[in-house]
């Protein structure tokens, strides 16, 4: 059966009596060649978790590549649906479940013997965010997390400092993974069509950081300090966030060539690194 096709998916609601939730997010793909790719960029021949799989289509792609798909999906609705398209399939184990109150690591553990595999999603626009941020802070044997977002998702989280759209989320990526934009998709690609379009987000997972820091903890703690009140200065922000005198602050900020009058966003990875180093040494 082919799933990216109106008349199918159509024929499918009826023989189920399934309606999309606006609730969940449920914006189904309706392209072939979309499909190919996302499955192209994973890396999911060990194996791939694949978070929400509405109708199947994806999970039918990645079966063909993958020794084992492991689909987690929240609707309840959806299970018998995808018993019936999936049903030529025997690679695939679907999962009922909110997969932010899920137990990736057991799952990669009895699921895939704990060997590195990759995750494939086309997320649900409104909890994407924090999806994204789980996976990564899980620190998951992942190879790659390949996912279908909110182009301006994909947009913030590849972006550079000193752009309008870099933030924490850009740093917190950058810092664990390698991420790029697979491709751009047009809002009529999918079934009920979306109000923005989207694109397909790969992060690569990196074997370590690409800076070192004493303190991973305090160096995210900079890091949403810095973007805490993007109006502000450095300064104030960290001043505000810490309890910490300015002087004190401004000082040892100048040794390390950061000018406390700059902003969060005009920081890299490399200067956030530093910054938190020094904080900790405040602090002692």
């Amino acid at each position: 059966m082919e799933l990216t096709s109106m008349k199918n998916i159509k024929e499918i609601q009826q023989k189920f009596g399934f309606t999309f939730k606006k609730g969940l997010g449920q914006n189904f793909l309706t392209s072939a060649a979309v499909i190919d790719k996302i499955v192209d960029a994973a890396d999911c021949e060990n194996g791939v978790i694949e978070i929400g799989p509405g109708f199947g289509v994806l999970t039918h792609a990645l079966s063909e590549k993958s020794k084992k798909v492991v689909s987690v999906e929240i609707d309840e609705r959806l299970v018998e649906v995808l018993e019936y398209t999936l049903s030529d399939c025997d690679n695939v184990k679907i999962i009922n479940a909110d997969v932010l109150k899920t137990d990736l690591k057991k799952i990669i553990r009895d699921e895939f013997g704990g060997v590195k595999i990759s995750v494939a999603a086309n997320l649900p626009y409104y909890i994407t965010t924090p999806i994204i941020i789980k996976l990564i802070e899980d620190k998951l044997p992942l190879d790659s997390i390949v996912v279908m977002v909110q182009k301006e998702v994909a947009q913030r989280i590849c972006a550079m400092p000193s752009t309008k759209d870099y933030g924490a989320i850009s740093v917190l990526c950058q810092y664990y993974a390698e991420p790029s934009v697979v491709t751009e998709v047009k809002a009529s690609l999918f079934v009920p069509p979306p109000k923005v379009d989207s694109a397909v987000l790969k992060l690569k997972l990196r074997d370590r950081p690409p800076v070192i820091t004493n303190d991973e903890t305090m160096f995210f703690k900079c890091v949403k300090a810095a973007f805490s009140k993007r109006r502000k200065t450095l300064l104030n922000c960290l001043s505000s966030f810490f309890g910490m005198d300015k002087g004190l602050l401004t000082e040892a900020m100048e040794r390390i060539n950061i000018a406390p009058s700059r902003r969060g966003e005009t920081l890299t990875l490399q200067e956030f690194a530093a910054l938190a180093d020094m904080l900790c040494c405040l602090q002692r």
